[in-house]
């Protein structure tokens, strides 16, 4: 139980951060914007969604002409609304999602630059020192890659449920 103690997970990750380099406070301030987007497109959907949904539904049910190019470019209008309410920040997210594996990547590089620089200052191909820069140089890595396969997973899930709502939409303004 001693690992769900805050301080020492605090510690741990301190320890990781001073391990992984400075590309890793990097890859960090990225994982919290992109989960940040994440919570926010979640939020919108368990709040807000339903009740743009109903309102826009309730515009389209007022009107009593729902078959001339008028009514159907309005109808297209509604259920442009809902497709942009529910698309905002997923290209964000997705963006957030390519950065970071790329970030882990340098990381990696500037990890075996310290490492050959320290090969250089030696003048030794020290298999410790080596091994311990490999070691730091593939933390980044790792933090990126898996950075990016959470968002991916949450980026596929909010870009699908955006599909799916504002297809459902659509489908309700028909009957």
């Amino acid at each position: 139980m001693e690992y769900l103690n805050p301080i020492t997970a605090y510690n741990g990750l301190q320890e990781l951060l001073q391990q992984g380099g400075n590309v890793l406070y990097v890859i960090m301030i990225l994982a919290f914007a992109m989960f940040s987007f994440i919570m926010e497109r979640l939020a919108y959907y368990f709040t807000a969604h339903r009740g743009t949904v109903n309102r826009l539904r309730k515009e389209w049910e007022d009107r009593a002409d729902h078959t001339s190019w008028r009514a159907h470019a309005i109808r297209d209008e509604l259920i442009g609304q809902v497709k942009a309410k529910t698309t905002t920040n997923v290209a964000i997210i997705k963006t957030l999602v390519a950065i970071a594996p790329l970030l882990g990547l340098l990381g990696t590089v500037t990890g075996m630059i310290e490492v050959f620089d320290v090969m250089a200052l030696s003048g030794s191909s020290n298999a410790r020192l080596m091994a311990e820069g490999v070691f730091k140089a593939t933390i980044p890595t790792m933090s990126g890659m898996m950075v990016a396969l959470a968002g991916l997973f949450f980026s596929n899930y909010v870009e699908r449920k955006g599909i799916r709502e504002t297809a459902r939409f659509a489908d309700s303004l028909n009957d």
